[in-house]
């Protein structure tokens, strides 16, 4: 077996989470395992800081990654909550819940100059029964997209991908104003947009009688 220069067995690997958001603990724990398995392995917040090395894997960044910053690495990737081409942009995993979706596609890709539009690498699914909230199903992405990760770079062979196929659509940036709840309607009616909510930086809020209310959601229990 010939040995393959770009992908050597224990590999430099950059993390990088630009901004450090609710993503920052598994990119903790994805560097962990990957210096505990014998990596090279370092975590930025910024991405201008990204260093040289064998792969680098962007994951929950809202910026676009320029072509000098991508050719620090041999391989850029970053995995995408949605069935792609379909789902391009940003907050792909609520705008699905919203429509009604629980069966949410994390496909792992390469970084192209065009956003979202590298090759497929892999693809797994996460499977929600409709009762989790924003926190539950971002435990369960992140430990997803950790374990992809870690698979990618223990595998033995380097990374073949395969071009996305289909009409790509589009997902916009969530607003605040996103999560505004309209009073006449049921909590029932609602309740996929209060799955989607982040209790601290756009909480879920409506407007009665001239005055703004918030309101902040948390599960305690099961149902009795």
């Amino acid at each position: 077996m010939t040995v393959d220069a770009l992908w050597p067995r224990l590999k430099t690997v950059n993390v990088v989470v630009d901004p450090p958001g609710w993503f920052k603990p598994f990119a903790e724990l994805l560097v962990d395992r990957l210096t505990n398995a014998g990596h090279t392995t370092s975590l930025f917040e910024r991405q201008n800081d990204v260093a040289q090395g064998d792969v680098a894997f962007y994951l929950s960044c809202t910026g676009i990654t320029p072509p000098e910053l991508l050719a620090r690495n041999q391989f850029n990737i970053v995995v995408h909550a949605s069935d792609l081409p379909k789902g391009r942009g940003f907050s792909p995993l609520a705008w699905q819940v919203l429509e009604g979706i629980n069966d949410i596609p994390l496909t792992m890709i390469t970084m192209e100059d065009e956003v979202d539009a590298g090759d497929i690498l892999m693809q797994r699914h996460l499977h929600f029964s409709g009762h989790e909230l924003n926190d539950e199903m971002r435990d369960a992405m992140g430990h997803e997209i950790v374990d992809m990760c870690c698979k990618t770079v223990q595998s033995a062979e380097r990374p073949e991908g395969r071009k996305q196929e289909g009409h790509s659509t589009w997902y916009r940036r969530r607003r605040p104003d996103d999560s505004q709840l309209d009073p006449t309607k049921t909590i029932g009616e609602q309740f996929d947009l209060l799955r989607v909510v982040d209790n601290e930086r756009y909480p879920a809020f409506f407007d009665l009688r001239g005055h703004r209310y918030i309101l902040r959601i948390q599960k305690v229990s099961e149902e009795p």
